[in-house]
C-alpha cells in the first residue's frame, strides 16, 4: 500500500468515525450485550452451536443432493425452481418473471442475496418500481445509500437522520420525531405499496429440502406481507440456504434472534409452504388477520450459485457457506462496532465472515478492500452460532492477496537466507512486521542506539512515508540483554532434584527482547513456588507473519517451534507462556499448521502463565512465597482479547482474589492495538478510538488511582499512550523481588 492509498484509507476511516461511529457503536454494543444475556439463559449453548454446525456441515456436504430434493417438493407443491449460474443468470430469470405478469411495481423485502444479485438496478432498468419493504432497506432506499450490516442495514443512521430524510422526502402534517413516530408513518406507508405490488420478493434464511418449506426470520412483519399479498412470489436464496428437514431448523430458531440482535426469538418467524393463497390485506388495520381468496399464485425460486460451488470445493473457504447471516461477528468485532460495515465490508456483505463471501462471490479484489481491519482476536468465534473459524478464512485470503504479484524473492528467518515462501511482491509493511523477530534481534543488538536512532524526526517521517508507522506511536524499547541472557549468565536458582515440577518459559519475542521484566517475574514467581525453570532457543511462534497472511512463514517457525519444544514435552516438562496471542497461536491456530498428533501434543501441555501459578496455588503452592495484597497495590486490571477467548482470563482474577487483592476488572473486550494494527498510520486513528472506549474506564473514579494491570503486549503498549500511567503484566504484581534489585 502506498503512502497516499494509507492516507485516502485513514481519511475515510476518519470521515465514518466522525459521521457513523456514534451510531454504528450505541447499536452494535447493545446488540453484543444483548447477545450475552440472552444466550446465558440457554440450557447448554455449546451443545446447540455444535448441533447447528453439524447440521451445516452435513448440508453443505450433500449439497448438489439437497438441490434435486428440493426442487423436486417446490415442484410437486407447483412452485418453479430456477438454479442460476451467476448473478447475471438470476437476474434475467427475475426480469423474465416480472415481463411476463405484467409487474409494475415489486415488493421486496430484506435480502442480503438479492443485494449480492444488485436486483433492483436490473428490475429498475426495465422500468419496474422496486420498493424496499424492511424499514431499514427503505430507509437506505430513500437516501440513496448502501447497507452497513447485515442484519440491520441502517445502523449507521440515527433516529434524527432519519426524521430529517422523512421531513425531505414527504408531504407531512407535521414532522416526525419519535422512534414510533417514525416506525408507524413507515408501517402505514410500506402496508400500501405491498397491497400495490404485483410481485413479492423475499429472501429466506433456511429452505428444508423434504418439503420445500421457507423460513423468514425478520424483525418486522413486512417479509410474511411480501410473500403472500401479491399474486406472484419470487424467492431469491443462496444454495447454501438447504437444509435436510424440516425438523433441523430447530437449532437455528434458538440461536439466530441471539446471536443477531439479543433476541430470545425473532418478532416474526414465518415458515411458508408456497405456493400459499393470496390474502385480502387491510392497511388501516395491519394486524387484523387476513381474509383467504382462492386466486391462482405463482412461486418462484431462484436458487443462487454465484461462486458457490468454487467455495464448497475450497477448502480454506467452504466454512463460509456454513454461515446463517446472524451478524454475530459483526457485533463483537471492536473494529466493526467503531467504523461499520461501509468500512468494514465490500461489496455486499459486511463483517468478519464477509472476507469469505466477498472473496467467494465477488473476487479478492472486494475482499482486499477491508480484510487487514480483521485483526485475528478470534472474539467472533466464539460468538458465532455455528463456530465458524472467521479469523482463519481471513488470514487465508489475506495470504492470497499477498501471492498476487509473486516474483520469488529471498527473506531472512533466523538470520539464514532461505528461499522466500512468501511472495516477493508482499507489501513492505506486512513483510516488516511480520518478521518482527528478526527486527528485534537487530534492535536488541544494537541497543541503546537503535532505540535513540528510531525516535528521531526525521527517522519517524521516514518510516511513515515508507513503511507506513506511524509517527504518533510510541515504540517499544529494545533491550541489549534479552531474558534468554539474563537467564543464561544468572542461572537456575532450583536444582531439579529439589523442584517440585520442571517447566519450559517459553520467550516469545517480545518477552525476549522488550518486556524482560516481565519475563524476569515469571521466573522468579515459578522459582519461588519450588518449580524449576528452563528457557530454551526457541524462536518466534509465527504469530507476527500469521497476522499478516504470511501463512508459509508462519507454518515454517511453527514446525521450527514444535521441533525446539518437543524434547521437553517429551520429558514431562509444561510449556508455560507469558503472551496470550502466542499461546492461542500453540492452542488454536497450530491446528492449521502443523499434524495433528504435533498440534495436540503441543495443546495439551501448554499453559498461559497465570493458568499455571493457579494450578500450583490450588496444588498445594504456598501463597505466602508470592507478593500479596499485604504489600501489594490496589488494581485495575483487564484481560487480553485472546486470553479471554482461550476463557483464560479467569485464572488471573482468581489468582489475585486468592491473595486478597482489590480489583477492579474491565468490561471492554479490546484495547484496539492489536499487535501491528495499531501501528499501521491508515489505522491508528480507528486503533484508538477502540482503545478509548476501555482508557475511558480506567480513569473512573473507582479505578483512576490504582496500578493498571494488563495480560497482552498489545494492552500494554495502547494503555501506556492513552493513560498517564505506565501499565505492568499481573505476574510482575505476584513477584516477590519486584520490590529490590535483581538477584
Amino acid at each position: 500500500m502506498s503512502s497516499v492509498d494509507r492516507e485516502a484509507k485513514a481519511a475515510q476511516i476518519r470521515h465514518l468515525l466522525e459521521t457513523e461511529g456514534d451510531a454504528v457503536e450505541a447499536n452494535t454494543l447493545g446488540f453484543n450485550r444483548g447477545r450475552y444475556e440472552s444466550v446465558a439463559d440457554l440450557e447448554d449453548y455449546e451443545a446447540l452451536k455444535e448441533e447447528a454446525r453439524a447440521i451445516k456441515e452435513d448440508a453443505i456436504e450433500r449439497l448438489p443432493e439437497l438441490v434435486d430434493d428440493l426442487t423436486a417438493s417446490v415442484e410437486e407443491n407447483g412452485g418453479t425452481v430456477y438454479l442460476a449460474d451467476d448473478a447475471a443468470d438470476a437476474n434475467r430469470y427475475i426480469r423474465d418473471v416480472a415481463t411476463e405478469t405484467g409487474a409494475d411495481r415489486v415488493a421486496k423485502s430484506k435480502s442480503m442475496t438479492s443485494e449480492e444479485l444488485e436486483v433492483n438496478d436490473a428490475l429498475e432498468r426495465d422500468g419496474v418500481d422496486v420498493v424496499e419493504t424492511d424499514l431499514g432497506e427503505w430507509v437506505l432506499q430513500l437516501a440513496d445509500d448502501a447497507p452497513s450490516h447485515i442484519v440491520a442495514p441502517a445502523i449507521h443512521k440515527s433516529r434524527e437522520e432519519i426524521a430529517r430524510l422523512f421531513g425531505e422526502q414527504f408531504e407531512l402534517e407535521e414532522p416526525l420525531e419519535t422512534a414510533e413516530e417514525l416506525t408507524m408513518f413507515a408501517r402505514k406507508r410500506l402496508g400500501e405499496l405491498i397491497e400495490e405490488a404485483d410481485v413479492g420478493m423475499t429472501g429466506a434464511n433456511f429452505i428444508t429440502a423434504d418439503s420445500g418449506s421457507i423460513m423468514l426470520v425478520t424483525s418486522e412483519g413486512n417479509a410474511r406481507k411480501s410473500a403472500v399479498v401479491p399474486d406472484t412470489h419470487v424467492a431469491v436464496a443462496g444454495v447454501e440456504k438447504i437444509v435436510p428437514s424440516v425438523e433441523d431448523l430447530a437449532p437455528f430458531i434458538e440461536l439466530i434472534g441471539r446471536s443477531g440482535t439479543g433476541q430470545d426469538i425473532t418478532s416474526y418467524v414465518s415458515l411458508l409452504t408456497p405456493p400459499v393463497e393470496s390474502p385480502i390485506v387491510d392497511v388501516e388495520e395491519p394486524d387484523v388477520a387476513f381474509a383467504d381468496r382462492d386466486d391462482h399464485r405463482d412461486f418462484h425460486l431462484v436458487l443462487i450459485d454465484n461462486g458457490r460451488t468454487a467455495m464448497r470445493e475450497d477448502d480454506q473457504l467452504r466454512e463460509t457457506l456454513y454461515c446463517i447471516r446472524c451478524s454475530a461477528c459483526a457485533n463483537s468485532c471492536a473494529n466493526f462496532q467503531s467504523v461499520g460495515g461501509h468500512a468494514f465490508g465490500g461489496e455486499t456483505y459486511t463483517g468478519g465472515i464477509a472476507t469469505g463471501w466477498e472473496a467467494g462471490v465477488h473476487g479478492t479484489d472486494s475482499a482486499a478492500e477491508f480484510n487487514d481491519l480483521c485483526t485475528g482476536c478470534t472474539r467472533c468465534v466464539n460468538a458465532c452460532p455455528v463456530g465458524i473459524d472467521i479469523p482463519w478464512i481471513n488470514t487465508v485470503v489475506r495470504d492470497r492477496l499477498n501471492r498476487e504479484g509473486d516474483d520469488g524473492r529471498f527473506e531472512f528467518v533466523y538470520d539464514e537466507l532461505v528461499p522466500d515462501e512468501e511472495p516477493g511482491g508482499l507489501d513492505l509493511q506486512k513483510r516488516l512486521f511480520g518478521n518482527y523477530e528478526t527486527l528485534a534481534k537487530v534492535g536488541s543488538a544494537t541497543a541503546p542506539v537503535s532505540n535513540w536512532m528510531a525516535d528521531l524526526g526525521p527517522v519517524r517521517a521516514l518510516m511513515e512515508r515508507v513503511v507506513g508507522i506511524d509517527e504518533r506511536r510510541e515504540l517499544p524499547a529494545f533491550q541489549r540483554e534479552t531474558l534468554r541472557d539474563w537467564y543464561d549468565t544468572r542461572g537456575p536458582r532450583i536444582d531439579t532434584a529439589d523442584a517440585d515440577q520442571e517447566v519450559v518459559l517459553y520467550p516469545d519475542t517480545y518477552t525476549n527482547y522488550v518486556d524482560t521484566d516481565r519475563g524476569k517475574a515469571a521466573v522468579r514467581v515459578l522459582e519461588s513456588l519450588d518449580v524449576r525453570v528452563r528457557i530454551p532457543a526457541v524462536g518466534e511462534s509465527g504469530r507476527a507473519p500469521f497476522s499478516q497472511g504470511m501463512v508459509a512463514t508462519a507454518d515454517r517457525q511453527a514446525s521450527r517451534v514444535y521441533a525446539a519444544l518437543t524434547e521437553h514435552v517429551d520429558a514431562g516438562r509444561d510449556v508455560v507462556v507469558i503472551e496470550p496471542s502466542d499461546l492461542a497461536m500453540f492452542r488454536r491456530e497450530y491446528e492449521k499448521l502443523l499434524p495433528e498428533r504435533s498440534f495436540e501434543r503441543l495443546r495439551d501441555n501448554s499453559y498461559e502463565i497465570l493458568e499455571y501459578v493457579y494450578g500450583v496455588l490450588e496444588n498445594g503452592g504456598d501463597p505466602g512465597k508470592l507478593r500479596t495484597a499485604d504489600d501489594g497495590p490496589a488494581i485495575a486490571y483487564h484481560a487480553h482479547c485472546q486470553q479471554r477467548t482461550l476463557e483464560l482470563d479467569r485464572y488471573t482474577t482468581a489468582v489475585l482474589d486468592y491473595l486478597g487483592y482489590d480489583v477492579v476488572e474491565s468490561n471492554v473486550e479490546c484495547c484496539g492495538m492489536a499487535g501491528s494494527f495499531g501501528y499501521k498510520r491508515e489505522y491508528y486513528g480507528l486503533s484508538m478510538d477502540v482503545g478509548e472506549r476501555l482508557a475511558s474506564q480506567f480513569v473512573e473514579p473507582e479505578a483512576r488511582d490504582r496500578l493498571v494491570v494488563v495480560s497482552g503486549t498489545s494492552c500494554e503498549e495502547q494503555l501506556g499512550d492513552l493513560l498517564d500511567r505506565d501499565a505492568v503484566h499481573p505476574i510482575e504484581v505476584l513477584d516477590p523481588g519486584s520490590h529490590r534489585p535483581e538477584t
